[in-house]
């Protein structure tokens, strides 16, 4: 059996989305995510012009011989552009293996390690009370952890929260959050968690997102004032290329510490881990180099008391949410899966038999990942130019978006 065939299908359904269908010579046909939310294009070329044409007439049992020919055969190696186009050659890679053998990828993973994937899902608000309200929805639907933003009194719109009613972001321009104010973020975080956890009770998981927006001394201030809260994690509360900043942090305070969904190799959290100054890494299969390199960033972690939850925007395609849940369900140092529901009509091009249920995630019983992709109905959804946010300042300055 060769690889006989092997494209991109760029698609909007909702979203942007980049994968790649390879096809063998028995008929047996794997996809995987390559979705690079804002630079998805770059992406695409890269995997036509560079990546695509080395796999063709290989064996595609060869999966970690492919990787790595892929990762050092370009000499330039590492970055987001090039993990995720090797990601989603490797995750198409699994899927035909696990197709070819009529079993479930988890299966090829090891068995799994549990029955489900805990799950978060996001809640967010305008006002403190809209967010508490989604909290309490989202908790009724039976998630078991909740990731909560609220927009910040005094900046006009800002990141993870709806924007004022009859505003439509407009993506084919870079979304511009104006009026970034870190004194009034800090003096609002605790209040709003406050009120959170007052409306919830102990039980539920609370996550929060920082977004890379401090200083390694302010988010210690920060984490210190969140630990009567219990938080699951605080997430990205520096900038995640400054890993000694987490030294500092980790001094102060005894909130649980998340970072890596900018992360695409080992060597981007080594020290992190090795020094153990964070708790969950949140690299992604997809921006992570696929299934293959992540078995070993979850084996180096592992080593150090470090679980992982990795980030599952829906700017990943359904294709990245079904390995991922083949991962988490085989990996055991595996803590929690982001899950964003995706667009109804991503759903549509990816019919897929992962399942999420009272707060689990279970990636069902099909070969290989239990997801394809309807090629017809992607036509319908041409690829459309978006961008991601910036961050200004008050000052007028950019900031970390």
């Amino acid at each position: 059996m060769k690889i006989a065939d092997a494209r991109v299908i760029v698609s909007s359904p909702g979203r942007n989305y980049v994968t790649v269908k390879i096809e063998t010579t028995d008929g047996v046909h794997g996809i995987g995510d390559g979705t690079l939310n804002g630079r998805e294009l770059a992406v695409a070329s890269y995997l036509e012009d560079h990546l695509l044409p080395l796999i063709s007439g290989r064996d595609p049992g060869d999966i970690e011989d492919i990787w790595q020919m892929l990762y050092k055969g370009a000499y330039w190696r590492r970055g987001p552009v090039t993990m995720a186009a090797i990601a989603a050659i490797d995750v198409a890679l699994w899927d035909i293996k696990g197709k070819m053998l009529g079993t479930p990828l988890w299966n090829l993973l090891g068995g799994r390690s549990r029955t489900g994937v805990l799950v978060y899902s996001h809640a967010s608000g305008r006002r403190v009370e809209e967010a508490v309200d989604k909290v309490l929805e989202l908790q009724a639907q039976g998630y078991k952890a909740i990731r909560v933003q609220c927009l910040v009194p005094g900046i006009q719109e800002m990141y993870g929260t709806p924007h004022a009613a009859g505003e439509d972001e407009d993506t084919t321009l870079p979304f511009v959050e104006r009026g970034w104010d870190t004194a009034r973020y800090l003096r609002f975080v605790p209040e709003l968690f406050g009120s959170v956890r007052k409306a919830t009770g102990p039980e539920l998981q609370l996550l929060h997102d920082v977004h890379h927006r401090l200083t390694p001394i302010e988010a210690a201030g920060l984490g210190r004032r969140l630990e009567d809260i219990q938080l699951f994690w605080l997430e990205d509360a520096v900038p995640a290329e400054l890993q000694a900043g987490y030294r500092i942090i980790r001094q102060h305070t005894t909130t649980p510490l998340a970072v890596g969904e900018v992360f695409n190799t080992v060597y981007d959290c080594e020290q992190l881990v090795r020094e153990q100054l964070i708790d969950f890494l949140r690299m992604s299969v997809v921006h992570g180099g696929g299934i293959t390199h992540m078995r070993k960033v979850a084996a180096f972690a592992e080593i150090y008391g470090v679980r992982l939850g990795c980030h599952g925007a829906a700017d990943l395609s359904p294709v990245t949410m079904a390995a991922a849940a083949h991962f988490d369900i085989a990996t055991h140092n595996v803590a929690i899966q982001e899950y964003a529901p995706h667009p109804a009509q991503a759903n549509e091009v990816f019919p897929h038999s992962w399942s999420v249920k009272d707060g689990y995630l279970s990636p069902g019983d099909a070969p290989g990942l239990g997801v394809d992709i309807d090629e017809r109905a992607a036509q319908q959804f041409p690829y459309e130019r978006a961008y991601l946010p910036i961050s200004r300042r008050t000052d007028g300055t950019i900031g970390a978006w």
